[in-house]
């Protein structure tokens, strides 16, 4: 997607850019994880409120400057799933989807990291540019609860990165992790979830009709043929609210 695209589909959330150098981060995660620590605390004073396009869900945007180069950041609204049965799951799955972040940071909880895997698998399934962060590890480490960051990496083929917000660890290797996948220094390869034979053929058949089609130069097409299976209708919306001229493709 060139420059003035991305313009023109992120002026539809209330995310302005003015340079192509200029990084979009979304910020994901569960309720409680600290997700707003970690926005706060890379922003600073430089953040600001307003509402979703169209939602009452609030939006808060922030940015910082990091060896020269301007990151905006998005703190999506905290979601168990980007099913979308609520309208902060939707906003959250509308701007992973829709948005083109240049990055999507997860936050989970290392207290109860299971829990909060089943939102990084979904977030998965829809980009591969995606860091993990692993916060309240402080609090882990209390619980006597180890998280090997290393062989959850390995496991989800994405960086893992641990941090205990409040206190300030490990955000400025976030920053370095940003920055390194936005440059191409990180290569991913995303962990997804495999179904039954039946459900991937009928995938991989959706999948290869998706590919011939414009849509899929902006959204994964795997992750919209598992859609199109699960007769998610938000699906179509989306595309029809945020991509006008692709969707008349293929609705």
């Amino acid at each position: 997607m060139n420059f003035e695209e991305l313009v023109k589909v992120r002026k539809k959330f209330n995310v302005e850019i003015s340079s192509p150098d200029e990084v979009v981060v979304a910020l994901a995660g569960n309720p409680n994880t600290g997700k707003s620590t970690i926005f706060n605390n890379l922003t600073g004073m430089k953040q600001h409120t307003g509402n979703w396009p169209g939602k009452t869900v609030v939006q808060a945007q922030g940015e910082f400057i990091f060896e020269g180069r301007r990151y905006k950041l998005i703190d999506l609204p905290g979601t168990y799933s980007l099913f979308a049965n609520s309208s902060d799951e939707q906003v959250a799955r509308d701007f992973i989807c829709f948005g083109c972040p240049d990055v999507t940071v997860v936050v989970t909880d290392g207290t109860c990291l299971e829990r909060n895997l089943n939102l990084v698998l979904q977030i998965l399934e829809i980009t591969d540019k995606v860091i993990v962060c692993v916060n309240l590890i402080d609090e882990a480490k209390r619980k006597s609860l180890y998280v090997d960051t290393r062989r959850l990496s390995c496991e989800l083929g994405v960086p893992v990165l641990a941090t205990a917000a409040r206190a300030k660890k490990g955000l400025d290797e976030l920053k370095i992790l940003i920055k390194d996948m936005v440059e191409g220094r990180i290569k991913t390869f995303p962990c997804l979830v495999r179904y039954d034979t039946e459900i991937e053929l009928l995938v991989e058949k959706i999948q290869s009709q998706l590919m011939q089609l414009p849509v899929s130069r902006f959204i994964n097409p795997r992750w919209v043929a598992l859609r199109i299976i699960d007769g998610d209708k938000g699906l179509w919306e989306g595309i029809n609210q945020y991509w006008t001229e692709e969707s008349s493709v293929i609705l």
